[in-house]
């Protein structure tokens, strides 16, 4: 009787085990036909990805040249020959003042001259000779005049208006080409090149405008921020006419040209006796491909491709609690610094996606 109960339990037993076997058989089994069937439905898209070195900048634009038209004494205006928006060369004279005095007493001092010469008093006559300079001088000062070629931005002065001495009354502007001084963080200094291309970007215009770096002195600067800077000339030869002097801007000093890199999931690389090979989802076509690491979960095609293949997926991803993507999750990015005024210039930032490896 007790050999009978115990030839049950054991029976009990095994069968109990051979059904947690095949429990844990169906669900493995399960699960790897899941993952094959996520795989089999699984793309990935070769995508193209811009990686470029630059310094960025921000600031104003301002005129090649300005001159603040302003009256060098005082007195009543005789004369505006020109207005807003008129050309003018150097030398022209802008405004006149009543020089009456001033020509009256060098008329005077003429007299006296001719006198001096008579009477044959040689120091009194170097003396006069002296004054008459200053005569002249003050004559001179009754005159705005141009100081380069340019264009009248701004007037504000009438015939019979009283002036002041340094009373500012316009604006003479040469705008045959754009200047900017931009700060640049004392790291990236080393990487500047006279002639190096700049893109500026303007609130103002929809396009980019090319210029170029100038020149940076020798010595650097101590921010308010407590940053070392480097002030920078840029200057823009040729620029479209809705942006004007004082214009604000974004932009960028190209240190290299842009680097156009093939970049893909590594889930759709498979290998073969050590060759790395994709395979399309179109047609089902095997491509051999050389590929190196580019960042977290991608690779970067070297060979192979040209961009916009859709590849079947060669391996699922590990399921971690969370997608598995680049650093910036999407393509295009870049490798900068610098900065601008409000904010602390410098620092870097990798490729959107992750850097080369």
């Amino acid at each position: 009787m007790g050999k009978k109960k115990f030839s049950r339990k054991l029976k009990f037993a095994i069968g109990c085990g051979i059904a947690v076997l095949v429990i844990v058989a169906g669900l493995v089994g399960a699960k790897t036909l899941i993952a094959s069937s996520k795989k089999d439905n699984t793309v990935y898209t070769v995508k193209k990805e811009s990686y470029e070195n630059v310094i960025e900048i921000a600031g104003t634009v301002a005129a090649a040249e300005q001159q603040t038209l302003q009256a060098l004494s005082a007195g009543t205006v005789l004369g505006v020959y020109v207005q807003k928006g008129d050309k003018v060369k150097e030398g022209d004279i802008i405004i006149q003042l009543d020089d009456t005095e001033q020509e009256y007493n060098l008329a005077k001092l003429d007299y006296s001259m001719a006198s001096s010469r008579v009477s044959g008093s040689q120091m009194e006559l170097a003396l006069q000779k002296k004054q008459r300079l200053s005569l002249l001088q003050k004559i001179e000062d009754r005159k705005v005049k141009a100081t380069f070629n340019g264009i009248i931005a701004d007037l504000d002065v009438s015939v019979g208006d009283s002036l002041e001495a340094k009373d500012s009354v316009g604006v003479l502007v040469n705008v045959d080409y754009l200047i900017a001084e931009v700060e640049i963080a004392e790291t990236d200094v080393s990487k500047l090149k006279t002639g190096q291309k700049v893109e500026f970007t303007f609130p103002a215009y929809d396009g980019t405008v090319e210029g170029s770096v100038v020149s940076w002195p020798a010595i650097g600067e101590v921010t308010s921020r407590g940053a070392t800077v480097v002030k920078v000339k840029i200057r823009i030869d040729e620029y479209p006419e809705e942006i004007l002097p004082n214009f604000s801007f974004t932009g960028k000093i190209r240190i290299t040209d842009p680097v156009e890199n093939l970049i893909v999931e590594s889930y759709a690389i498979a290998r073969e006796n050590g060759q790395a090979y994709v395979q399309l989802a179109s047609t089902g076509e095997k491509i051999n491909v050389k590929v190196s690491s580019y960042g977290n979960g991608y690779v970067k095609i070297e060979e192979g491709l040209s961009g916009g293949e859709v590849l079947k997926a060669q391996s699922a991803p590990k399921n971690s609690g969370g997608s598995r993507s680049r650093p910036g999750g999407s393509s295009g990015g870049k490798n900068s610094s610098g900065g601008g005024p409000g904010g602390t210039p410098g620092g870097n930032s990798i490729p959107i996606g992750g850097p080369p490896m």
